[in-house]
Order: structure tokens, then C-alpha cells, then sequence
């Protein structure tokens, strides 16, 4: 009982789980007074490397998009030679056409009637020139609502997979086609339904090891090799699967009860794909052995309220990072899970975590209705110390951070001898093709029919945000720190490599990620950079 009243006093702050918000609120009246807070003003002593890097960073906003329906995933591909693309997933509920609202209803919908959820995937490609809106898209596809993606971290035959779990209770792979005209599409590949009247929350490929160590692993899979996929559901159920490249498509390994309600989070353990955690809206953190999956390794109650996000750190071993509604993400080592590495609170609840691809320490959070912050990790990972922020928590108003998703595009500075083709120039080789060094240059193919919001500079120096066609928005979407000097991508001598063979001299003080809000439906593309 008690913890669903801390359950009900979320959902007051217009956090609780969107798929499950009373019809008969409209979704704009959700957002509360909470929502408009401005970012934190604690201040950051400069007493550690860490607290340092946090005040010596920036993030900046380089374009918004409007995804027309409420957005909440949003995932970048991490196959060499197509780390340019970017799958963004919405999530719309939807009042039934053939059935007239209810008259008395002040909101004009029923409270009692089902909704339906419907969703779009779009796929957005990253072009590297001079561009204001360096994100274009390049498909839309019409679904049933979508909870979460997963790219597989390897190739299977050829083809780059992206797994999705949807309100039609389904997992549906779909597969990276690449046309002649060298631009993409993704096609349905196989499709599982896990259940009926259920709701498919989220999945984990076993493959989230594999895609850091190129060299280390295969980089494509044989067809009679299977691929493991996890995943839950909003009965409490976890669903083991195995995806073949030929055959029957996915199939069922194991299913069982995880949890007495909803299992928001299930995620393996890259180091020992045998294990698997789950968390869920009964508070609950879980471990799991696949080969007996009866009965759960572990059960934590450390977390105070429902836990929505689980992800094992693909860079060290035993290091596990948790989420949840109380606010809090917590680290663990796998080894004893008895209490928490580092207990780091947030602005909000924590819906997504992402550990960066090649920096081991950095930890992307999606926040809800506080934003999203970056956390370097490494002194609670190697000497059991508090994490410190690497940025304080950027919110943007009336909206509700769901989806964050570090880029595999990494910054290289190129050698003085090299011919220095700057961001945002071109080489004048065709669109998508590689310069002589392997180093992708991305061309804007055609302009993205989804409305496009630059960032502008007005003629008093504040920031603002402009639609395409001039109208300028009533609340702008101000980046964190703001460029004054007008140049959003353009650096003298630096790269974007969209292959692993200049890791060794890649610059990971610079990133992009992706953010994806939920009542404004609002893709955000942001530039990284720490000092």
C-alpha cells in the first residue's frame, strides 16, 4: 500500500507512466508547475578533477525536431558505416474516431473508454556540413505505439537490426536495407507477440559487449548462430527470445513472472549473458539465471519506488547502473548487490540510462521532468566515491525527457599533413561516401519534411529558437551554454569518423547525443564538450 501512494504522489508531479495517465486529463494539463523549474543553481566547488570537468563543460543544442506525436525512444545505430543514422520512436494516445466524446467531459474525452496508442518510427540521418538542421529524415513508418528500441550491436548477414517493443504486446525486428540510391530504409524482418492484452516494455540485446571490442568479436553473425533478446511486459512478465537469421524468425526460450506489476526494465549482463536483471513498478531490482529462471539470484529493495531503467556497463566488468522513479540511479557491482557503489540523485525519475560507447565512465540520464544529465563515474567505480556530474541537469519547459541515446560518431583531429576538410565542408565526394582515409563524409540528400527548428541568435544576442519558416516559437528551446560565435558544427581541423580505425586518436571531450521530450514532442540534437 505504501508504495503505491508514493506511486500516486508521482504521478501528481505529471511523471507517473504515460501509457497508463488517465485518458481523461489532456496530455498538456500534465505538466505542472514543476516542469517550468529553472536548471539548478548549486554551484560546483572546484575541489576534484570531477567537479572541475562539470564546470569546465557545456552542452549545446544544435537542432530540434518537431516528431508531430508525443516521442519517448530514441536510439543510434552503432554499426560502423551507419552510425549516421538515428531511430527516433513516438508513443500517441489516441480517442477512438468512430465514437463521439462525451459531452459532459471537460477535457472531451471519455474517462472509461479505451484509447488507442498508436506510433511512428522515424529514421533520421546525421549529415556532416554546414547545415542549421544537420538531422534529416529519411523514413517515417507508421506503428502501434513504441516503448523501446535496440539496435544489435553486430551485423547479422550483412544487415543492421533494430529491435522493437510496441503496445500491441509485440517484438518486431526490422532490418536496415540500403538502396541504390545510397540512402536507407528499415524493413520488417520478424515479429513476436510476447502476450495478449499486454503491453511490450522493453528489451536488451546479449550483444551490448561485442559492439565496444571490434577486434575482439565478430562483427557479423553466422546464420546458424542465434542472438538472445530479453525482454518484458506490463503484466510483470520477462520473455527470452532467440532471433535466427534464417528460419522462424524469433523464438520463445523462456517466459515467467518477474514481478507483481508492471516490468518496466529488463537488461543482460554483457559480461555473463546467462544473467539478466529486471526491474519493476513494485520497487523491486531482480537478478535472474536464464538457465533457471524460477527463481530470481537476487532481489533488491534498495530503491524506494518503481525502477524503470537498467543497464550493465559494457566497459567494466560487474558495474551495473539502475534508474527508477524515487529520483535516484544507483551503481552497483554485480558482485554484491547488498548495497549500491554510488547513490546519485536526480531532478526527476530516471526513464533511460546510457553508458557512452567508448568512454568508460560517462552516463547519460534521461530524467523526465528533470531533464538530462552526464555523470562521470569513475571515482565510485575505482575508489567506491561519490559520482559527480559532469553537467548539471538541463531541463526545457513543459516537457518530460524520456529518451536519450549517446551517437557512435566520435571527433578526430586530423593530422596537419592531411587535407583539412572542416565540419561542414565537403571533400566533393557523393553523399555517404568515404574519403580516402575512411573518414565518412555525410551529405544533406533532401530536406526533412518534419518541421525543423534552428537555433538563432536574435539581433540583442539572446538565443532563441525559430521555426523554419520564421515563426518563432513561444518558449525557446535555449541550449545550456549558448555558442555566440554562431557555429554550431564547424571546427579547424576536426572529423566525424564513422569508423573505428582512428579511435586511438579520437577526441572523446567532444560527443552528440540525442533527447527525445515527451509533451512537446521535440527531438533535441546536442553537442557535447568538456574542457
Amino acid at each position: 500500500m505504501g508504495r503505491r501512494r508514493k506511486w500516486e504522489k508521482y504521478r501528481s508531479l505529471g511523471c507517473a507512466p504515460f501509457w497508463r495517465r488517465d485518458p481523461g486529463y489532456p496530455a498538456i494539463s500534465l505538466a505542472s508547475s514543476l516542469l517550468r523549474r529553472p536548471l539548478s543553481a548549486t554551484p560546483v566547488a572546484a575541489a576534484s578533477f570531477s567537479e572541475c570537468w562539470a564546470a569546465g563543460s557545456r552542452v549545446r543544442l544544435l537542432q530540434a525536431v518537431d516528431t508531430e506525436h508525443t516521442v519517448d525512444s530514441v536510439e543510434w545505430c552503432p554499426l560502423e558505416g551507419c552510425r549516421h543514422l538515428l531511430a527516433c520512436g513516438t508513443y500517441q494516445l489516441r480517442k477512438p474516431e468512430d465514437q463521439p466524446a462525451d459531452p459532459e467531459s471537460k477535457s472531451g474525452l471519455d474517462v472509461d473508454e479505451p484509447q488507442i496508442r498508436l506510433g511512428r518510427l522515424y529514421l533520421y540521418s546525421f549529415n556532416e556540413d554546414s547545415s542549421p538542421c544537420p538531422l534529416v529524415e529519411v523514413q517515417r513508418r507508421d506503428t502501434s505505439a513504441i516503448l523501446d528500441m535496440k539496435w544489435c550491436h553486430i551485423a547479422v548477414a550483412g544487415h543492421a537490426l533494430l529491435g522493437v517493443a510496441d503496445a500491441s504486446g509485440s517484438i518486431e525486428l526490422l532490418r536496415l536495407v540500403r538502396s541504390e540510391q545510397n540512402s536507407y530504409t528499415l524493413q520488417p524482418f520478424s515479429r513476436f507477440a510476447l502476450g495478449k492484452q499486454c503491453l511490450a516494455l522493453s528489451l536488451d540485446w546479449s550483444t551490448g559487449k561485442a559492439g565496444r571490442f571490434p577486434r575482439c568479436f565478430p562483427v557479423s553473425r553466422a546464420s546458424d548462430q542465434p542472438l538472445k533478446i530479453i525482454s518484458s511486459d506490463s503484466s510483470g512478465q520477462l520473455h527470452l527470445l532467440q532471433a535466427y537469421q534464417a528460419g522462424p524468425g524469433m523464438q520463445a526460450v523462456g517466459t515467467w513472472q518477474a514481478h507483481h506489476f508492471e516490468a518496466w526494465a529488463a537488461a543482460f549482463d554483457y559480461w555473463q549473458t546467462e544473467v539478466v536483471y529486471s526491474g519493476g513498478d513494485d520497487g523491486l531490482l531482480k537478478g535472474w539465471d536464464t538457465r533457471t529462471p524460477g527463481t530470481s539470484v537476487f532481489t533488491s529493495r534498495r530503491h524506494s519506488m518503481g525502477v524503470c531503467s537498467i543497464q550493465s556497463s559494457p566497459h567494466c566488468e560487474n558495474i551495473l547502473a539502475t534508474g527508477s522513479y524515487d529520483e535516484h540511479v544507483l551503481l552497483w557491482d554485480t558482485r554484491s548487490m547488498k548495497q549500491p557503489l554510488a547513490d546519485m540523485p536526480m531532478q526527476g525519475g530516471v526513464w533511460r540510462l546510457k553508458w557512452h560507447p567508448f568512454h568508460c565512465h560517462l552516463l547519460l540520464a534521461a530524467c523526465m521532468h528533470g531533464g538530462f544529465t552526464i555523470f562521470n563515474c569513475q571515482k565510485a567505480i575505482e575508489e567506491n566515491q561519490e559520482a559527480f556530474p559532469v553537467t548539471p541537469s538541463y531541463t526545457l519547459p513543459s516537457s518530460l525527457v524520456y529518451g536519450a541515446d549517446w551517437s557512435w560518431l566520435y571527433f578526430r583531429r586530423l593530422p596537419q599533413t592531411h587535407p583539412s576538410f572542416c565540419l561542414g565542408s565537403s571533400p566533393g565526394s557523393d553523399p555517404g561516401a568515404k574519403t580516402a582515409d575512411a573518414v565518412y563524409t555525410l551529405k544533406v540528400a533532401a530536406q526533412s519534411p518534419a518541421p525543423c527548428f534552428e537555433r538563432l541568435a536574435d539581433a540583442d544576442g539572446e538565443g532563441g529558437t525559430k521555426h523554419q519558416s520564421g515563426g518563432k516559437l513561444k518558449t525557446p528551446l535555449q541550449p545550456f551554454a549558448e555558442d555566440k560565435n554562431g557555429s554550431q558544427l564547424q571546427a579547424s581541423g576536426i572529423k566525424i569518423c564513422d569508423c573505428d580505425h582512428y579511435l586511438e586518436a579520437a577526441n572523446f571531450d567532444i560527443s552528440l547525443l540525442a533527447t527525445c521530450s515527451f509533451y512537446d514532442h521535440v527531438l533535441h540534437l546536442w553537442k557535447w564538450e568538456s574542457s
